[in-house]
């Protein structure tokens, strides 16, 4: 049972990965008051929750039911997304997604949807309700988003307080951390397809 939480906290931990994430979000950090980032990454890890406490509980009926789609082809579409983003991450670094800027007022929507709200992370929200009760599913959620947030801040004024006494050594930790996250991302990317391919073969196999 106690591997059952742990599987499913890694699972989360790996697709939120705030150190992927600082690389992600490179050019919020580096033209944003440390007070509006703090507000912003609290407020979108807030939104973040409630949308993954949601496929917790609805789990794949909101796909087959609501949305009239298998959560398998969900799967596929979400793997393929992450396998690009890590095999062009691995090849060209940081420059990838570039700079994302926005007003403060709509920072929080941006940290949530692009970063924390995907594919890869809505799927293991939907997998850890199925492996988990529903209480013990939103712990992890919460403690996952905790201790991503939490790090995240920390690493926000680790990178004022160092940008430019240390700003070649903050250069080339964004590049080494962002490929070799890449890496874990394109692993994580090919099972999720391996394993939606699999789910349709034994749905067909049912059918």
């Amino acid at each position: 049972m106690f591997s059952s939480y742990v599987h499913a906290f890694a699972l989360f931990f790996s697709l939120l990965n705030p150190f992927l994430m600082s690389v992600y979000m490179v050019g919020i950090i580096r033209n944003t008051d440390v007070t509006v980032f703090n507000k912003a990454l609290i407020q979108g890890s807030l939104i973040a929750f409630i949308v993954f406490v949601l496929f917790a509980w609805g789990g794949e009926n909101i796909f087959s039911r609501y949305l009239n789609v298998r959560f398998e082809s969900f799967q596929i579409f979400g793997g393929l997304i992450f396998l690009v983003i890590g095999y062009r991450y691995v090849f060209q670094g940081a420059d990838t997604i570039g700079e994302m800027r926005g007003a403060p007022e709509h920072l929080a929507g941006t940290i949530a949807m692009p970063f924390m709200i995907g594919p890869g992370t809505i799927s293991a929200a939907v997998v850890t309700g199925v492996t988990l009760p529903f209480t013990a599913a939103v712990a992890v959620i919460a403690v996952t988003l905790f201790l991503t947030c939490s790090i995240l801040i920390l690493m926000k004024y680790g990178h004022d307080h160092l940008r430019y006494k240390h700003a070649k050594y903050i250069d080339r930790y964004f590049d080494i951390v962002g490929r070799l996250a890449a890496l874990l991302i394109g692993t994580i990317a090919v099972d999720m397809i391996v394993n939606g391919v699999f789910g349709l073969m034994n749905s067909a196999n049912l059918s």
